[in-house]
């Protein structure tokens, strides 16, 4: 394919040598071994993946550090931070999203370089993540002033709060490097947690822009940033069982085996976002201008990297072979390009191997009697491999067991709805369904029984995360916990109070810890 001239805001001027890492407030050098960081996005005239720079590759020994720096920081429930009062807090995070506002140019940049977002989805992928920021920041702010006051029961007085739950080890996704990432770590350490954050192999640079920021707005050892791969990284600070919660957004496998390496399992609080094997369920009655609309977003969005991706779609056998023509063409007239061409839909694929991949399953497939019904299906580029809308796909197929996360859109009729009930049922995953219909007397019962499968029903529209202020969160092998700007904050904290009974003693001491401001935790203050 040709390279279009690439406009001079997103050329890539110079490489990016990071060097530096974060642990316990300071901006160390790192002079050990590095890991090349390429782009599958080509700029010559050939194929060539684009060499971007180097990010330390670090081992167990600058794991272990950061572990320290982190554990101190919390220094068993009594260090700075987990002892600060809310509203410091508050003004340590208010520093840090201004101070990360500031680098929305480069974050951006990164974004399309490294994962091939376009252009528009990196900017409201940043954009979005400091609105996380902000109402997160707002929610805490109602959480506690929900706490600032004193309860009654069977003459005990009782004064209930929020807190930390210890230190945290932060793993994020390569699909949302900043925003899921962020929607892990700015929780848990608002809520007084300390943390170490490993960002994903896949882009890494774009977090070098931030690490000034984050040394600047917290205190020391209360977000440690490491680099490296997963197993040299988060496999030996597991093993020390000096973790208290589990952080993780990626694969159930990844959380099982890092699980596995907790002494005291028992201890480890989970948060978890997996993957999921989203359907689309199409009614006879669908709108299908809407419907293919829809499913074409929920499909092919990031080329369908997305745990929230429509995975599997259900059509109704009466309206099946109008939707697949219909749908096929739809697909073949999406634009490809690079992330930064005006109106691109489909982008190179970051991950060098997907292309790949994504053959093994349409060569299953086709194997096993389903065909391509797309002109373009299958087609490859260097760095990419043309969606293909499969059909009919049986239970036996690869790409109706695994989560294809890339560019393959298995399609099933159906004359019974019994059918996708019962594989949903079955499936070892239950985050979301859309759900394409008009008649209410058939959409009832439906939604009411999708309900207790599933986590969010999406009534004629794609599966997706936000807004960010709804639950996110799955059944099953999809999630462990919620994911919200309201559920976060919870997720990172445990209820615990201080309890008196009602007598003058008490009374006379809890009235003077209120007068003198003595205790952060004591404390009936009012943030406005």
């Amino acid at each position: 394919m040709n390279t279009p001239e690439i406009p001079a805001a997103y050329q890539i001027t110079e490489t990016i040598d990071q060097r530096q890492y974060l642990v316990d407030g300071t901006l160390k050098e790192w002079s050990g071994k590095t890991a090349e960081v390429y782009s599958t996005i080509s700029v010559t005239e050939s194929y060539a993946p684009t060499f971007l720079g180097s990010a330390p590759d670090m081992g167990e020994t600058e794991a272990l550090e950061a572990l320290e720096a982190a554990v101190r920081a919390y220094g068993k429930g009594q260090g700075a931070w987990p002892t600060m009062r809310v509203r410091d807090r508050i003004s340590c995070m208010e520093s840090f999203v201004e101070k990360m506002k500031t680098k929305r140019e480069e974050v951006v940049k990164l974004l399309m370089w490294e994962i091939g977002k376009t252009l528009p989805d990196s900017e409201k992928e940043f954009d979005r993540t400091v609105e996380y920021i902000n109402d997160t920041i707002e929610n805490y702010k109602n959480l506690d002033r929900d706490s600032a006051k004193f309860q009654k029961k069977s003459e005990v007085l009782a004064h209930i709060r929020r807190g930390p739950l210890g230190v945290v080890l932060c793993l994020g996704p390569y699909n949302y490097p900043l925003n899921e990432t962020f929607c892990l770590l700015i929780p848990a350490i608002l809520m007084g947690n300390t943390a170490v954050f490993k960002p994903a192999k896949i882009g890494v640079l774009l977090i070098t822009p931030l690490l000034e920021a984050f040394q600047e707005s917290f205190p020391k050892g209360v977000v440690n940033v490491v680099f490296g791969r997963g197993r040299a990284i988060a496999g030996p600070i597991m093993k020390t069982g000096k973790v208290d919660v589990l952080a993780l957004i990626g694969h159930s496998s990844s959380a099982n085996a890092l699980q596995e390496q907790h002494p005291k399992s028992n201890r480890l609080r989970l948060v978890l976002g997996l993957e999921a094997k989203n359907p689309a369920i199409v009614l006879p009655d669908a709108d299908l201008d809407l419907t293919i609309d829809e499913c074409l977003a929920g499909t092919l969005s990031f080329n369908g990297q997305r745990c929230t991706a429509l995975k599997v779609v259900y059509v109704h056998e009466e309206i099946v072979e109008e939707f697949n023509e219909r749908f096929s063409a739809a697909v073949d007239k999406l634009p490809f390009g690079n992330p930064w061409e005006k109106g691109v839909k489909l982008t190179p694929l970051p991950e060098a191997g997907k292309p790949a991949y994504i053959q093994e399953l349409l060569d299953d497939a086709i194997e096993k009697g389903a065909k391509v019904l797309n002109e373009k299906g299958g087609q490859h580029f260097d760095n990419y491999i043309w969606p293909a809308v499969v059909y009919p796909v049986t239970k036996d197929m690869r790409v109706y067991q695994e989560e294809q996360f890339g560019p393959i859109i298995p399609i099933l009729a159906f004359n019974d709805i019994e059918q996708p009930l019962d594989d949903m049922a079955e499936s070892n995953y239950g985050q979301q369904v859309s759900l394409f219909g008009k008649d209410v007397y058939t959409l009832a019962p439906l939604i009411d029984t999708l309900a207790n499968l599933v986590c969010r029903v999406n009534l004629n529209s794609s599966c997706q995360r936000g807004p960010d202020v709804y639950p996110f969160t799955g059944r099953k092998d999809s999630a462990v916990a919620t994911l919200s700007v309201h559920d976060a904050l919870r997720s990172f904290s445990i209820r615990t109070f201080v309890a008196s009974k009602d007598n003058a003693l008490n009374n006379e001491i809890l009235e003077k810890l209120l007068e003198t401001r003595l205790s952060n935790f004591v404390s009936t203050d009012y943030i406005l």
